[in-house]
């Protein structure tokens, strides 16, 4: 692939997760992320992007997103579960991007707030239409996704490099 060839990150919060007595790390989706997981799976396949790497949180409810979420795809992705993205700084999240290989144009990541939100916010240095705008605004919910556009390869992730070409959420 060459390095003027654009890649995309899209960011995908988990969906929504139970309250429960389980550790923070074993919480399960509630009855609505059950829901909305197989949606945001759906919207995914609808941007016509084909992922050839998922990196994938270890937390039960971001492993049970991805499972409905991809059910929804015609195909799965190469998944690697990263212990490394659950309660990741936006340091360490952008660390893991930079270690992304060379041969994956479009990579997904699945994984939690504040990190999320923080990692699409930190990209975005430009934004098609008001994609930006309703991302500060409405914050990052559950099931919400990003898609952030990166010239040049993943090593050369950074602040302001991206431009974000799609934000979603399961309100829209």
């Amino acid at each position: 692939m060459s390095v003027d060839t654009p890649r995309r990150i899209v960011l995908l919060r988990h969906a929504k997760a139970e309250w429960s007595q389980d550790s923070d790390h074993e919480r399960p989706l509630a009855e609505r992320g059950r829901k909305d997981a197989p949606v945001a799976g759906r919207k995914l396949v609808d941007s016509g992007i084909v992922f050839d790497l998922a990196l994938c949180s270890t937390a039960a409810r971001t492993r049970e997103t991805w499972k409905l979420a991809v059910h929804e795809m015609p195909e799965r992705p190469r998944t690697v579960y990263e212990e490394r993205l659950y309660e990741a700084s936006l340091g360490e999240l952008i660390a893991l991007v930079n270690e992304t290989p060379d041969d994956v144009r479009d990579l997904l990541v699945i994984g939690h707030n504040p990190g999320m939100h923080a990692i699409a916010d930190a990209l975005a240095g430009t934004a098609d239409g008001d994609a930006l705008a309703r991302m500060t605004r409405g914050g990052f919910p559950t099931a919400a996704f990003a898609v952030v556009e990166i010239p040049g390869t993943w090593k050369g992730v950074e602040h302001g490099v991206g431009k974000l070409v799609e934000y979603w959420t399961p309100n829209d």
